[in-house]
């Protein structure tokens, strides 16, 4: 049989199967394997076959984990369409699929060597040899981290390898299984106590020990085995019994005496949804809505929502999810990040409860792959996830849902594969025969330019949800206000006034930008010096919370400096402004406001998003200073105005798409101004009042903004008039990098056409991770050209490029469809 095995390998491996596993095994299911002389991996069956490698002996497998499969066959299927289209192996794409608790762990133990006899050896051992042998005498095994504490030293291959050599021990990989089912303890009477009158001996028998009768008493309360006596299979959760000062030795002691019965049931990691489920009612715009994408679905697999922020799309949703689950068919609903599920998971439970599912990375993996079990059992016929839920082993989807469809949170930028979540939920349908809706404020140039030209449908809702009504818009001109002395810090006279006047109505205010830290950098006054990262080629941003300078690419970090590197001056000044140092400012400017954060430093830990929207929502917060974070799909009754920052430094990032994400992002987060009956207000805050995307921004003008952009696209040849595939080469010294992307280029050049390729160049960051980077642009027409063939060739271009000796060290890395 063929096995999937989750490392970078462009095939399958093939392994024997037992005799005693030939009527057992199924492709789908989780086998064992040795790979290579040590490596023990987790694979998945991926065919099964009567045909012997050529190039190589079979192995056996070592074990088969599953019974039924855990990976259904669509899945392969996938797996394999999106290594090909995305340029990796089935390997990674397996390696990314599966939860991390659905693979197995193998950690490197040493045991003695069967042969070798420690007393009667004549060979030479080091002090610490001896400790380790004596120590192996009286264990069957030790683990490496084991081994590490007991000599009290860091790096102990120099010993292994120096016993190994002399055949005193071996080493061997102990598997264990990462999934663990949370249990339960529970305790019922025992079983024979339940006739012929023995509860009431017991009784009698307990008047005069009150501390165990309270005990049985407090059962009885829970469990009424009198009337129901079959309920006394299920019996109590032990963790009950500590409330209400019930003393826990006693419960100990009836236990002991078989009065009653300790035992464990597996339970979920979600607990259950106990309250009333509401159902939703749709406006007449919003069945219209509903009717019109059902009349789309007839003749288009896919259709494109397109409703205003405020618009109601997400009741559309809902009672789409309702028509697919009562029909039979799974539905997925994909949502761009954990940003947003908060409130949306919140408003669904309450109309789906248990048979919802939520799938996302903030997850331990024991509750990831509860989900996925979930899924295969048929528990969850509906998912709501992020990009990652498109792996979940669905077998009978009807439909797919991508909200906030524009959003690039759905693209994998690294590791491999390298996918659009958007893109795959379109195939994945394909396979399954479902309907996708697509919806969106601010849909991005592809979806729209699909519908334009009638491959999607297209269905809009063009005014607001109730009462709520669109916000009104104004520009503060920064270079006027500092030239007038108006502004105060970052800060135009303009959002002071609109702010206080919130505040004053008791309303709450979010401030907008999408920088995080406290100040981009710092530098010395006297001589320019600024702090860089050891490891990329961008400065440091300073985080005043941690006092330190940390880099927003590798992770490295160091204390912020009280000197000049360069010149020994103190005078260090901090460059430009984050949303750690707008919350200050705020703080400053506003004192009798509260103020908190929402970035990716606040929001860190499992349940802190939650906290502070929750705190939000209940007005314990004023104004909250946020990145893209704050801008997407949440509903707050109370915001009446919202702040734009620094949208200039947005518009003039270097890339094709800046124009759109910041149209996007503007309109996304101006949305959440205003609701409910009360006209918002949204002021940006710009050095340049002029630029035609403002007033496009402001007038709420996509269509506008759309042709604008889309001419520019079609004049310079961008998506999605073409295909793009970005080529990325790294390497530790910058001359070979540089000589690696040359040849490339040229390679790829001659294999087709010098007028599809662009570079090589350096990137805006050229160093990450201590590795050089050179970037190539592959620019392919949409039709009359075999994507498939151009893969190849610059599949072969790698290859042939990395059989130089010289430029071995280099990595070429593919990206499809790259922004």
């Amino acid at each position: 049989m063929d096995v999937m095995l989750p490392v970078p390998i462009p095939k399958m491996f093939t392994y024997r199967v037992p005799y005693e596993l030939n009527e057992i095994v199924q492709v789908g299911c989780r086998v064992i394997v040795q790979f290579g002389s040590r490596k023990i991996l987790t694979g998945v069956i991926g065919r099964i076959h009567e045909i012997p490698p050529e190039k190589y002996e079979a192995k056996t497998i070592l074990e088969l984990l599953d019974e039924e499969p855990v990976i259904h066959k669509l899945q392969i299927t996938l797996f394999q369409w999106m290594a090909d289209y995305y340029m990796c192996t089935l390997g990674e794409v397996l390696n990314i699929a599966l939860p991390s608790g659905l693979k197995l762990s193998s950690e490197s133990r040493i045991q003695l060597h069967p042969h070798f006899d420690y007393y009667g050896s004549s060979l030479e051992f080091s002090d610490k040899e001896t400790l380790l042998l004596e120590t192996l005498l009286k264990n069957d095994s030790l683990s490496y981290s084991e081994i590490s504490k007991l000599l009290h030293q860091k790096t102990i291959y120099t010993i292994i390898k120096s016993l190994v050599y002399k055949e005193a021990v071996i080493i061997f990989e102990e598997v264990k299984e990462k999934y663990k089912p949370k249990k339960e303890t529970r305790v019922r009477i025992a079983p024979h106590l339940l006739i012929d009158h023995q509860l009431e001996a017991l009784f009698d028998l307990l008047a005069s020990k009150p501390k165990q009768e309270a005990i049985l008493l407090h059962y009885l309360q829970h469990v009424p085995v009198f009337n129901q006596p079959e309920l006394n299979r299920q019996g109590l959760a032990k963790n009950t019994f500590g409330n209400g000062g019930l003393s826990e030795s006693s419960l100990k002691t009836l236990v002991k005496n078989g009065v009653f019965e300790e035992f464990e049931i597996i339970i979920s990691r979600f607990g259950s949804y106990d309250q009333q489920l509401t159902d939703i009612t749709l406006t007449a715009e919003q069945e219209k809505a509903k009717a019109n994408i059902l009349e789309s679905f007839k003749t288009k697999d896919t259709t494109l929502l397109h409703g205003i922020t405020g618009s109601g799309k997400t009741e559309i949703y809902i009672s789409l999810i309702q028509d697919a689950l009562e029909g039979g068919s799974q539905v997925l609903y994909l949502l761009p990040e954990i940003a947003l599920t908060t409130q949306i998971v919140t408003r669904l439970r309450k109309v789906f409860g248990d048979q919802m599912g939520v799938y996302h990375s903030r997850f331990s993996d024991n509750e990831r792959v509860e989900v996925w079990k979930g899924v295969l059992n048929g528990k969850y016929q509906f998912v709501v996830g992020v990009r990652s839920s498109i792996f979940l082993p669905f077998d009978n989807l009807g439909l797919i849902i991508v909200d906030e469809e524009h959003e690039s949170s759905y693209k994998q930028y690294d590791p491999a594969p390298r996918y659009s979540a958007r893109d795959v939920a379109i195939v994945i349908a394909a396979h399954h025969h479902a309907k996708v809706l697509l919806g969106s404020a601010t849909p991005s140039m592809e979806s729209q330019y699909q519908a334009r030209q009638g491959k999607y449908g297209l269905v809009k809702l063009t005014s607001r949800y109730g009462m709520a009504v669109l916000p009104e818009f104004a520009v503060a001109d920064m270079i006027r206000e500092r030239n007038k002395k108006l502004s105060k810090g970052e800060f135009s006279s303009l959002l002071i006034e609109a702010i206080n006047e919130a505040l004053d109505n008791k309303e709450q205010v979010i401030i907008f930008q999408n920088r995080r830290g406290y100040s981009p950098y710092i530098t010395c006054h006297e001589c320019g010096w600024i702090p860089k990262c050891t490891n990329c080629a961008v400065s440091l941003t300073y985080h005043q919370y941690r006092a330190e300078l940390r880099c927003h690419y590798c992770g490295y970090k160091e204390p912020m400096p009280t000197t000049c590197e360069a010149c020994g001056s103190t005078h260090l000044k901090t460059i430009g402004f984050g949303t750690e140092k707008l919350e200050e400012e705020i703080a400053l400017l506003f004192p009798q406001a509260k103020v908190q954060r929402m970035d990716l430093d606040t929001t860190r830990r499992k349940n802190s998003y939650d906290t502070i929207i929750k705190d939000f929502e209940q007005g314990h917060i004023d104004i909250l200073v946020g990145t893209q974070m704050v801008s997407k799909g949440l509903d707050f009754d109370n915001v009446s105005l919202v702040g734009i920052f620094d949208i200039d430094r947005m518009l003039h990032f270097p890339d094709f798409r800046s124009f759109e994400r910041t149209f996007q992002l503007s309109t996304q987060v101006s949305g959440r101004a205003g609701r409910r009956g009360k006209k918002g207000k949204v002021v940006i805050q710009t050095r340049n009042t002029s630029q035609r995307i403002l007033h496009q921004i402001i007038s709420n003008g996509y269509q506008d903004f759309y042709e604008t952009e889309i001419n520019e696209r079609k004049a310079h040849l961008y998506p999605p008039f073409t295909r793009i595939i970005g080529v990325t080469i790294k390497n530790k010294d910058p001359k070979t990098a540089k000589i690696t992307a040359m040849k490339m280029g040229n390679l790829v050049r001659e294999k087709i056409g010098t007028n599809r390729v662009l570079g090589p160049e350096e990137p805006i960051i050229s160093k990450i991770r201590n590795e050089y980077l050179m970037e190539l642009v592959v620019k392919l027409e949409r039709s009359q050209i075999n994507l498939g063939k151009v893969k190849s060739l610059l599949y072969e271009s790698m290859l042939e490029v990395l059989q130089e000796k010289e430029l071995r060290s280099s990595k070429i890395i593919f990206d499809v469809d790259p922004y």
